[in-house]
C-alpha cells in the first residue's frame, strides 16, 4: 500500500512540475507599448543577444540578394546556410523562455526558411523563385517588426 501511495505523490508532483513549467514557458511577457506594439522587456545583454541574431539575418537576407544578383547560386546557398537553423544552436534556453510563443515560432519558421532557401539554391531552383522565396521569408520579418518591440529593464 506505501508503494502506491509514493507513486501517486511522485505523478502528482510530476503532474505539478509540468504545469509551472508549462505555465513559466507559456505566459505572456510583454506589455502594450506607446506605438501599439508589444514590448518585450529583456536585461541588456539579452537584448544585445537577439539584435545580434536579427542582425544576422539582416546579413543572410542582403546576401541572398547579392548572390542572386550576380546569378550566384553557390553565394545565395552559404548566405540563406548562415541564417539557417544551424544559427540557433546556441540559443540560450532561459532567454528563450522570456520571448512570447508566437515570437518565437516566427523566429524559428525565418530561420526554417532560410535553410529551405538554401536547399533551394544547391538544388539549382531558378534565381527568381528563390527571390520570391527569400521576399516571402523578409515579410515574416516586416510582420514582426511590426508587432513586437525590444525593450530593456531596468
Amino acid at each position: 500500500m506505501k508503494t502506491n501511495q509514493l507513486a501517486q505523490v511522485a505523478l502528482l508532483l510530476w503532474v505539478v512540475t509540468v504545469a509551472v513549467l508549462v505555465w513559466y514557458l507559456m505566459r505572456n511577457r510583454t506589455a502594450e507599448d506607446t506605438d501599439g506594439r508589444a514590448a518585450i522587456t529583456l536585461h541588456p545583454a539579452e537584448r544585445q543577444v537577439v539584435l545580434s541574431e536579427m542582425h544576422g539575418l539582416l546579413v543572410a537576407a542582403q546576401g541572398i540578394m547579392s548572390g542572386a544578383s550576380r546569378g550566384d547560386k553557390m553565394h545565395i546557398m552559404a548566405a540563406a546556410h548562415a541564417g539557417g537553423m544551424a544559427s540557433m544552436s546556441q540559443a540560450d534556453p532561459a532567454l528563450m523562455a522570456k520571448l512570447p510563443l508566437e515570437y518565437k515560432a516566427l523566429n524559428m519558421n525565418v530561420h526554417h526558411e532560410m535553410d529551405e532557401i538554401a536547399k533551394a539554391a544547391g538544388d539549382g531552383r531558378p534565381t527568381a523563385e528563390l527571390l520570391q522565396m527569400a521576399s516571402d521569408t523578409m515579410a515574416k520579418c516586416v510582420a514582426c517588426h511590426a508587432e513586437w518591440r525590444l525593450r530593456t529593464s531596468k
